[in-house]
């Protein structure tokens, strides 16, 4: 009984020592993790001299907490370790605890479905055990996946709700990032003032309170939501000082996040260089952080940023594993961001066809964006409002006088209200408007794309050879000729001088060509250094002459800064339609034509046909004119 007595007291003092030292780490958490981790280990130490499953669990939570956002596998560990104690543990609600650590853990990860199936269940065990701190947390973390997805009403309603908890139980810097969350519920809404205000407010009552990590967090949210507003230096200070307090605190996550956002800031004010450097020093710090959807922003950012280097190849790579990410994690505002770059590179590469296709995805993921906003924002409006009429419900306990003075703000607070809705359907109108010009624009933009070559500007092959055919339509009766013209020699500028200069030669001849040719007449890039012109109304003999007036033209282009001395000079083969012709036998004559030009010594012109007029000597003599 005397050892007993003796006893008794120190095992009390050790159980008070170890719940100091926890509620200590709980609150430092927000200020500085690395010594919230050394409370709990040192919690830890503590209660293996006096055990109490309880407070063991707690402080697991606590380095579940910390590594959630460093090592995967260290956070699965406490996480093991706390299911191992639940069976002892007093407080039943401790399991909604273990269980939203565990879907935080889920969630950095990317697996954002199963995340949401043990935060659902976390709510429900905190609500049955009637445990208000856990529900709270709860609440937080499933409210903030919610938001993630597009559910922003309901990411509202769980926000809102833990807000008043940890106002409730007295946990007033909890409650802080709580508000931090519904700055970012209303800035994936599109609400980006409204978001940077709330942001502002918040991050100065942390940097009062000594929030350090907290505050390093909600710079980078602020940075956000002012690059969201085209803010740039304000958004630059943002995350410059997300980078200065992450650094201080060695809290790599906080780093990655800012370094991202300079990066993003690089790419929009026209540094693809500067951005690409800034990855690699993020990318080096998202490999200390299991964030799957950190690496997946900055394979998208590092993607545009090559994509505007033109290095198509390594861009589609960054760009293909940022999607399956977002596509995971169902994000479409990142998918749609994904989808158009994806559609800039394709593009960029030549495939239309993928350009295409990405950019129909993109326009699909936008407007479905754009929906669910307008939609949610109505339904986190009626949340406000429903919030607003309860609270005016409450006030009628207080007194009738007092309750008839808040009756009044609250109805007008409601009228307020309803005139947003009104603005906001108004808005919808317009936004629906701009959506469908911008989708026509878009279609028109893809379709001149495809029908134009991308060095010179010119029609291309396809275009150019549709308007042949529309003049070949049956019924027709009038005559077309066209023109086939080789630049002579053009492989050995590519040799001599190299293929940009070879490109150059060919983007001058094409603004010459462009020049000498009015319509209804049209020409097109065929293939290397091969054009044709369609001649619509144009007999055999006017094209010859026609041809003979270009073939004069060309040496007058002036290359000299490239070739020195060297003119260029052109082979032309020339033939007219007949009632059976088709595209392909116009082109095969006129190539034969070319071909027979060639062998003649080159910088003359021929048709194929035997009876072909005869060029008048002073066509052949006489100096360059412009047509």
């Amino acid at each position: 009984m005397l050892l007993a007595a003796v006893c008794a007291p120190v095992q009390a003092a050790g159980e008070k020592s170890a719940l100091a030292l926890i509620e200590h780490g709980t609150a430092a958490m927000r200020a500085n993790p690395d010594e919230s981790k050394q409370d709990a280990e040192r919690a830890l130490d503590t209660i293996r001299s006096h055990p109490d499953a309880d407070l063991e669990i707690r402080a697991r939570l606590l380095l579940c907490d910390y590594y959630s956002e460093r090592d995967a596998d260290a956070a699965r560990q406490q996480i093991d370790a706390a299911n191992a104690l639940l069976p002892q543990a007093r407080r039943q609600g401790l399991r909604a605890g273990v269980l939203t650590c565990q879907g935080e853990t889920l969630e950095s990860a990317g697996d954002s479905a199963h995340a949401k199936t043990d935060f659902d269940e976390a709510v429900n065990v905190a609500t049955a055990a009637n445990e208000e701190q856990m529900l709270a947390e709860a609440l937080f973390s499933r409210g903030f996946l919610r938001a993630l997805q597009g559910e922003y009403a309901a990411g509202m309603i769980d926000a809102r709700r833990s807000q008043e908890l940890f106002e409730r139980i007295n946990m007033p810097q909890h409650a802080l990032t709580v508000l931090s969350t519904i700055a970012t519920i209303y800035n994936r809404m599109g609400d980006y003032e409204q978001a940077a205000r709330i942001y502002e407010r918040v991050q100065s009552q942390q940097h009062a309170a000594g929030l350090r990590r907290d505050e390093a967090v909600s710079q980078n949210n602020l940075g956000r939501a002012r690059l969201k507003l085209g803010e740039w230096d304000a958004a630059r200070a943002s995350f410059s000082d997300c980078l200065a307090l992450s650094q201080e605190l060695k809290y790599p996550r906080g780093e990655a996040y800012a370094l991202l956002g300079l990066a993003t800031l690089d790419n929009a004010t026209g540094d693809p260089n500067g951005a690409l450097g800034t990855l690699l020093r993020a990318a080096d710090l998202q490999r200390l952080t299991p964030d799957a959807r950190l690496n997946a922003q900055i394979q998208l950012v590092r993607g545009a940023a090559l994509r505007k280097l033109q290095h198509g190849a390594e861009a589609l790579l960054a760009l293909e594993q940022s999607e399956a990410v977002f596509k995971q994690a169902n994000s479409l505002e990142e998918l749609g961001a994904t989808y158009d770059e994806l559609a800039l590179v394709h593009a960029q590469m030549g495939e239309w066809q993928s350009a295409y296709k990405y950019r129909s995805e993109a326009q699909a993921a936008s407007e479905k964006m754009l929906h669910n906003q307008l939609d949610q924002r109505f339904a986190a409006l009626k949340v406000e409002f429903d919030t607003a009429t309860k609270e005016k419900e409450n006030a009628l306990l207080l007194g009738q006088s007092a309750a008839d003075q808040k009756a009044l703000a609250q109805e007008r607070r409601a009228n307020t209200l309803q005139t947003i809705v009104i603005l906001l359907s108004l808005m919808l109108l317009s936004l629906l408007t701009m959506l469908v010009l911008y989708q026509r624009r878009g279609a028109r933009h893809m379709r001149a794309l495809a029908m134009t070559d991308e060095l010179t500007g010119a029609p291309n092959r396809r275009a150019v050879l549709a308007h042949l055919a529309a003049r070949l339509e049956p019924g027709d009766a009038q005559v077309c000729s066209i023109l086939i013209i080789d630049i002579d020699f053009f492989k050995s500028i590519n040799d001599l001088h190299g293929h940009p200069v070879g490109d150059v030669t060919l983007q001058h001849f094409t603004t010459k060509l462009r020049n000498a040719i009015a319509e209804p007449a049209m020409f097109g890039r065929l293939g290397g250094e091969e054009f044709v012109v369609v001649l619509p109304d144009t007999d055999l003999h006017d094209a010859q002459l026609f041809a003979e007036r270009i073939r004069i033209l060309v040496p007058s282009i002036d290359l000299s800064r490239w070739l020195g001395g060297r003119r260029i000079t052109v082979s032309i083969g020339v033939t007219a339609s007949t009632a059976a012709d088709t595209v392909t036998t116009m082109l095969r004559r006129a190539d034969a034509a070319l071909y027979t030009a060639k062998h003649a010594g080159r910088n003359c012109v021929r048709t194929d046909l035997a009876d072909a007029v005869e060029v008048p000597t002073a066509w052949r003599e006489t100096s360059t004119v412009a047509l």
